[in-house]
């Protein structure tokens, strides 16, 4: 009865899969903090530059 569970309990994996998308979604946040980070001044600018460009014709 032992030897059953103690297999039981090994074969079980589900934990491991909540660990592995934790994984996932924190090194994803970390990209996007960095893409934010690196090219917020960018994007600023280049949405800046497109209204000003629509102020124009209105």
């Amino acid at each position: 009865m032992l030897q059953n569970l103690w297999m039981a309990l090994r074969s079980d994996e589900s934990g491991q899969d909540l660990a592995e998308y934790a994984l996932l979604i924190a090194l994803i946040a970390i990209v996007v903090i960095a893409a934010v980070t690196l090219l917020g001044g960018n994007i600023s600018t280049v949405f800046n530059n497109i209204a000003g460009a629509l102020n124009v014709g209105g």
